[in-house]
């Protein structure tokens, strides 16, 4: 008796899963240190009902493996991008302050300097008639 219908559904559902992975780790090779290796992929032989069979069980074996592995790397990522996230926010959060501190002494000046010439062209305006 084929298991036909159990292997469809893994496949289904190996195929699913991947898409969850985050696309950043896998495209520049990340990976977490924390959560072991990942499962390999195990051959599917169907050169005979036997064969097929214990191909099934293999395929559930390994998606019952790579879903845990999934889950802990999608966890991991999580974390680590949320630590970077955090951190870049709190270096961007430094960088404004200090830009708009500059600004709002620069307007200051401009006030003061704004202010001062013209109660110099005014005094000197006075001053000529």
């Amino acid at each position: 008796m084929l298991h036909k219908g159990f292997l469809l559904a893994c496949v289904t559902g190996l195929a699913a899963m991947v898409v969850s992975v985050p696309a950043h780790a896998a495209e520049r090779g990340w990976v977490p240190s924390t959560c072991g290796a990942e499962p390999d992929a195990p051959a599917v032989d169907a050169s005979s009902v036997e064969k097929y069979n214990a191909s099934v069980d293999k395929v559930s074996a390994y998606e019952k493996a790579a879903r845990t592995y999934n889950a802990c790397v999608s966890k991991t990522a999580v974390k680590e991008e949320t630590a970077i996230s955090n951190e870049a926010r709190d270096k961007i959060a430094h960088i404004h302050e200090g830009s708009s501190a500059v600004q709002q002494r620069i307007s200051a000046n401009f006030t003061q300097l704004t202010s001062a010439l013209k109660a110099g062209g005014a005094k000197l305006q006075k001053a000529a008639h």
